[in-house]
């Protein structure tokens, strides 16, 4: 019951991910949740992500946002990333994962879903057939408050953690520790 929430990795941040590697997989499209994914809720792309999906492209990736935010809140983070993206997608709902697909004209197992939480972004990836990497999400300096939701994510990796079956199902695709991660950047679950 608890593994359509496993991730197939699971990471620190996007920052720790090594795209050459998942690129040598055979992976050619990256579907990535912003929010706590890739900045801080409701914060613009900055210099450093702009620079990752700068290197993402480069790689040969296709890139999409796939959120449950609005049209303008995604424009306002792509503006310098020019990646794809589907606003409201309703995530977990595999409608939008779907879509996601086809705007990126590759097949679901060449994609790879890159997000932070367990009960949208991995359980819409895994209901739609697609490989997921759950990074820890990102949580303001001096922020102790923490989601029901998030309390039931600690006991669902609590048990992920323990079941070697589910975890690294991707291989080595993180970078090592430390490299590309800045302080600042470092998040907490």
């Amino acid at each position: 019951m608890l593994k359509k929430y496993y991730p197939y990795e699971y990471v620190d941040s996007v920052f720790a991910i090594d795209y050459e590697k998942l690129f040598a997989l055979g992976y050619r499209g990256i579907i990535f949740d912003i929010d706590n994914t890739l900045v801080h809720h409701g914060d613009d792309s900055n210099e450093k992500v702009d620079k990752l999906f700068e290197a993402i492209h480069g790689t040969g990736f296709k890139t999409l946002l796939l959120s449950n935010n609005s049209a303008a809140r995604i424009e306002r983070f792509n503006r310098n990333i020019g990646a794809l993206y589907i606003a409201e997608a309703d995530k977990p709902k595999t409608a939008g994962y779907v879509k996601a697909v086809e705007m990126l004209g590759l097949e679901k197992e060449k994609i790879v879903v890159i997000g932070d939480q367990l009960f949208t972004d991995i359980s819409g990836a895994n209901r739609s057939g697609m490989a997921s990497i759950l990074v820890r999400f990102m949580q303001r300096e001096g922020e102790t408050r923490i989601g029901k939701k998030r309390m039931l994510e600690k006991v669902i990796l609590s048990i992920y953690k323990t079941n070697k079956a589910y975890q690294s199902r991707l291989g080595d695709i993180t970078k090592k520790e430390g490299e590309g991660i800045a302080e600042e950047e470092k998040t907490v679950l």
